[in-house]
């Protein structure tokens, strides 16, 4: 909680006349019970007056004895409501009216086009909610909408400004005799509380099994439990969307779900009915327990203990398992409370959507698109807003904190505050992960997690979340700014839109942009430089080439200089290369002028027509863009040590080849070593002479990692003697890879560095946007425009 403004001290002071103040509340202060919080404050300090929602945030007028008032402003900022994220806090003196009693009115549009006020973010039930959950004597017994002024849905069902019953969706629920009444009484947990509800009001929950009949309320619940347990895939309907639902130890329901979304390897998120079953699956240490109760309720990703707590087919390959606890009273009513008949305990839960495509919300929809998949569905009338896809984190095992991974539930649409000024302006991403920022002034916002832009259903979802975002903060863009690569749909779509608007478009290269995320994420200013480690596996460079190993100079947020890269090789085919590490790796070992031994894993790999076919691709130079990708030498290191060498997810061949490290991680390997900074062609040379020694695949892959760390360490030691630069960034997607990371942060440390490291926003292309915002706007608010250099041969 932080403020802007503090209240003045007037301890010690004598009795004065009653004063009166108009005071606004700034920030995450509307459904998070903040007006009964300040009726209780102004009763506590006998004061009177009102106090509403208005678009500005919460405005009260107080009247009473000086030091009351004054109190009661410095309690706004030191002892807020939970879910409140007070940014500011202005007020004015006003003349008194002799005024008596407190009264909360209803909420205002002030029509202020500049409102700064948010909903907050969808939150796990409050331990007070799950004890009335489960108490027979409570009237919200087993109500699987449960909720009160410290939980619930928030951000999902806001249908605009001011927050308010009627501006949500639960506006379609008339509140009953008891909840009314629950409602008005400043001294009942649920006074204002917008989402409330019970079995009297509604929403009502039903399963619908094709062909078979209709079921409510319990009955809906006890055969969704049965069927569950019978084997089944259900869909789900959640706080932002559905999800396909799964026991996780039955190995024939996890290959049913797979073949059925075909999905044939990707790991699947499970959900656990408790810690203790998320302790019998992974281990689980006092940070990834506080994360994993805490109220955003993230897939955690945690290291495997190697113990049979699921079917082998929910994370095939992956050292990690994405384990989650319930998060709506509804969750928990599935896994059953005392008393109930015995069900499955880990469920796959998993994206509501066919491969490829947004999050379903629409009940409708749902019944249609995942139509195939599912055998039932579990759902109820109160209808999503906002589409909001869980957020994925993991606790770092160097102690270096938190890092989200997917920024949506539970976070979004928290604002992250910047260390610059930004003009009005729209950042739309990238392709992959997208997600967009939406910033002005000191404040950027992202949307909710949208996906892969590579479908019209999904382009209409990105559309759906940049009208959502200007709606709810009231930011009229004055500019775009997008990635560099026209072929971009994200890029396309904001070609279209500045035309149309007549809007200003800036288009931002994709590493700077990487680098600025993590700069504006730590509060760095304009004048700060850095050396910026920006590695993933695609991104349109200045010279036409696919960069994705970068050494970035940065200073501040204007302009950037390519120190060193990671040396060239083609990629065959594009996208066809990255779905083939073993083509990769041909190439590479081609760039090295290493020969095709038949020996080689990755050469077997291929049949003789595509090693016919990929020669003469590559003395042809058909197809074959340039790249400096470090995510791509990942795949071909993954290939060429016999460890993946097709991939069905994104980053397949890097996950398992850090599952292999991690098996030789805690012995002393030794590393490979690159050549002139950051050229591969040795640690190439040596991954062969090892793979002929008999040297075991884990002990190959950790000293390629140890390899790729050492040799960031060089290239930065390089830039810090010719610019003096101590300040190391490290971002990009790769660094999604808590074995680089780790071994990173600690070399660049021990050798003087200060290392940023992402945390708040993603590392990898769902946290673009907010770089492409500071670069973009921040050079448009200053009337500076982004300055690239290019270094060519380095």
């Amino acid at each position: 909680m932080t403020s802007t403004t503090t209240a003045p001290d007037t301890a010690g002071s004598p009795p004065s006349p009653a004063v009166r103040r108009r005071v606004i509340v700034r920030g995450t202060v509307q459904g998070v019970g903040f007006r009964p919080f300040v009726h209780r404050l102004a009763a506590e300090l006998d004061l009177a007056g009102h106090v509403r929602n208005g678009a500005e945030g919460v405005v009260a007028e107080v009247e009473g004895a000086a030091g009351s008032v004054a109190e009661f402003c410095r309690a706004l900022i030191e002892r807020p409501p939970p879910l409140a994220d007070v940014r500011e806090v202005a007020y004015e003196t006003v003349p008194a009216l002799g005024a008596s009693g407190f009264v909360i009115h209803a909420s205002e549009d002030d029509g202020d086009g500049g409102r700064r006020t948010l909903v907050p973010p969808d939150t796990a039930p409050c331990d007070d909610c799950l004890r009335e959950l489960a108490d027979p004597a409570d009237r919200r017994h087993r109500h699987p909408f449960i909720t009160c002024t410290h939980c619930g849905p928030r951000f999902t069902i806001s249908t605009g400004l001011p927050y308010d019953r009627a501006t949500t969706t639960m506006a379609a629920f008339p509140l009953c005799r008891e909840c009314a009444t629950e409602y008005a009484d400043p001294a009942d947990r649920r006074f204002h509380a917008q989402p409330v509800a019970c079995h009297d009001c509604g929403p009502r929950l039903r399963l619908t099994v094709p062909g078979g009949r209709p079921y409510e309320g319990e009955g809906a619940l006890a055969e969704a439990r049965r069927l569950l347990a019978r084997g089944a895939v259900l869909a789900v309907k959640g706080l932002g969307g559905y999800h396909l639902a799964c026991d996780a130890t039955d190995e024939r329901a996890v290959t049913t779900l797979r073949t059925r979304k075909r999905r044939s390897r990707k790991p699947f998120a499970v959900m656990c009915a408790d810690l203790a079953g998320a302790e019998r699956l992974a281990h689980v240490g006092p940070e990834e327990r506080a994360v994993l109760t805490g109220r955003r309720r993230p897939i955690v990703l945690l290291r495997r203990t190697g113990a049979p707590g699921t079917a082998g087919s929910v994370c095939p390959g992956s050292p990690d398992i994405g384990v989650m606890l319930p998060y709506t009273p509804l969750h928990r009513l599935l896994f059953g409370l005392p008393g109930d008949p015995p069900g499955p305990q880990v469920l796959v839960m998993t994206s509501g959507n066919r491969s490829g495509e947004p999050i379903v919300t629409d009940d409708a929809e749902a019944l249609e698109r995942l139509a195939g998949i599912a055998d039932a569905w579990l759902w109820h009338d109160r209808v999503i807003e906002a589409p909001c896809d869980d957020s994925v984190v993991r606790v770092r095992p160097d102690g270096g904190g938190e890092v989200v991974l997917r920024r949506s539930r539970g976070h979004v649409p928290e604002p992250v505050a910047l260390p610059v000024p930004v003009t009005p302006a729209l950042a739309v991403g990238g392709d992959l992960k997208n997600a967009l920022c939406l910033g002005a002034e000191g404040s950027a916002w992202f949307s909710p997690h949208i996906g892969d832009m590579g479908d019209l259903a999904t382009v209409r979802a990105f559309e759906r979340a940049a009208g959502r975002l200007r709606a709810l903060t009231g930011v009229d863009h004055e500019l775009l700014a997008a990635d560099r690569h026209s072929g971009y749909h994200s890029a396309r779509w904001a070609r279209r839109a500045a035309r149309a608007g007549g809007l200003a478009l800036r288009p931002v290269q994709h590493h700077h942009a990487h680098v600025a995320s993590l700069m504006a994420e730590h509060g760095l200013d304009g004048g700060a430089r850095v050396i910026g480690v920006a590695f993933d596996g695609t991104g349109y460079g200045d010279d036409g080439a696919v960069w994705g190993g970068e050494v970035l100079l940065v200073a501040g947020y204007d302009g950037y200089r390519r120190f060193a890269r990671l040396s060239y090789a083609p990629l065959p085919g594009g996208d066809a290369g990255v779905a083939n590490p073993c083509r990769t790796a041909l190439a590479r070992l081609r760039a090295a002028r290493l020969p095709w031994d038949a020996d080689l894993p990755c050469v077997a790999a291929c049949p003789p027509d595509e090693l016919r076919m990929l020669r003469q691709q590559l003395d042809r130079g058909t197809a074959c863009v340039p790249t400096s990708s470090m995510g791509r030498l990942f795949d071909a290191v993954s290939s060429l040590a016999g460890v993946c060498h097709r991939t069905h997810y994104e980053a397949q061949a890097a996950v398992e080849l850090e599952a292999a490290a991690l098996r030789a991680w805690p012995e002393r390997t030794g590393a490979y070593a690159f050549a002139g900074g950051l050229d591969p062609g040795p640690v190439l040379a040596a991954i062969v002479a090892d793979l002929r020694r008999g040297v075991p695949v884990p002990v190959i892959a950790a000293r390629f990692h140890r390899a790729v760390a050492a040799a960031v360490l060089q290239v930065c030691r390089s830039a810090r003697r010719e610019t003096g630069a101590g300040v190391a960034a490290l971002s990009g997607g790769v660094f999604a890879n808590a074995l680089l990371d780790a071994e990173c942060a600690a070399l660049l440390a021990a050798d003087g560095f200060t290392v940023l490291r992402h945390r708040r926003v993603p590392p990898g292309d769902g946290g673009l946007a907010l770089g492409q915002l500071v670069v973009a706007a921040h050079a448009g608010h200053t009337g500076r425009s982004q300055r690239s250099q290019r270094q060519g041969g380095r």
